[in-house]
């Protein structure tokens, strides 16, 4: 009776400390997985952290596209308030442009490998999702800020080089028309000039018989005859006077008259001091005649 009561005993103790061994490995691999779940839990948690980090980071970038002096808002502003661009102030915004569009382009690389290495990590929260897709618009909406502000300068260049067109067209009118004014002027000068202008010579009556500009004519005997232009002016010296400019002949004598037919109301003689003077009274009259002769005594 004791015998079968001991093996019993026996049975069910190693059946217990078995079932104990079972149990204590059972709780050992809860402990383990706990303990990589924790750990999971924990990296899931920083790269969570560190991607919102991530998030917070783009955005301010993008947002320091929009403020400051370089910024999209103050390039805009300006160029809405530009008529025209010259070609260094074009060369200016495009390279703003291009800086600026240097950072869109940096913040769209950051999402994308923000992106992808959620997608390694196996990450997925709707938060973040929605915070990338938010990202991805702001992007998007800088890119279209680009494009608009690319389209302004390249209008307003444009139209620079449509004015400095006119410019040139208008100068090139302006430099017509002064050419063509120079020589209108220059040809009412000549023209004036031509019908301002007299020729005088002085000379006794031997010189000038001399040079077969007078001559003796009627008279008897010898007596009475009166002095006359020939006509003949090739071989003559005669000394150019604008009237327009001067309207006084000296002559070096203290007696002399007037040869050539000039209207006698047109001039007078005048003595000053050792020598005469011709005075021209009526310039129009007195160039009737282009050639004055004028005999000294």
């Amino acid at each position: 009776m004791r015998k079968p009561a001991m093996v019993l005993l026996i049975v069910l103790s190693v059946a217990l400390l078995a079932a104990s061994v079972v149990l204590y490995q059972k709780l050992q691999t809860s402990k383990n997985q706990y303990a990589v779940l924790q750990a999971d839990e924990q990296a899931t948690t920083e790269r969570y952290e560190a991607a919102i980090d991530e998030i917070a980071g783009i955005q301010e970038s993008l947002e320091a596209i929009d403020i400051g002096d370089q910024g999209t808002q103050a390039l805009a502003t300006e160029l809405e308030a530009e008529q025209s661009l010259s070609q260094d102030r074009g060369e200016e915004a495009r390279q703003r442009i291009a800086r600026i569009k240097e950072s869109i382009i940096r913040a769209n690389d950051r999402i994308r490998e923000l992106d992808q290495q959620l997608k390694e990590s196996g990450v997925k929260a709707a938060g973040l999702e929605k915070l990338i897709r938010g990202l991805r618009q702001t992007v998007a909406e800088k890119e279209a800020v680009i494009v608009q502000l690319t389209a302004r300068v390249d209008e307003l260049q444009t139209q620079v080089t449509g004015l400095t067109a006119e410019v040139q067209a208008g100068q090139q009118t302006i430099q017509s028309q002064t050419e063509t004014i120079q020589s209108q002027t220059e040809a009412i000068e000549v023209s004036r000039a031509r019908l301002s202008t007299i020729y005088y010579v002085v000379g006794t009556k031997k010189e000038l018989q001399a040079a077969d500009l007078i001559e003796s004519k009627g008279g008897v005997l010898g007596l009475g005859k009166t002095v006359k232009p020939t006509g003949r002016l090739e071989g003559a010296v005669f000394t150019a006077l604008d009237t327009d400019r001067t309207t006084v002949i000296l002559i070096p004598a203290t007696k002399a008259r007037v040869v050539s037919p000039q209207p006698l109301a047109s001039y007078e003689l005048q003595l000053v001091g050792e020598q005469l003077e011709l005075r021209i009274l009526d310039t129009h009259a007195f160039r009737t005649v282009k050639h004055v002769i004028i005999m000294t005594e």
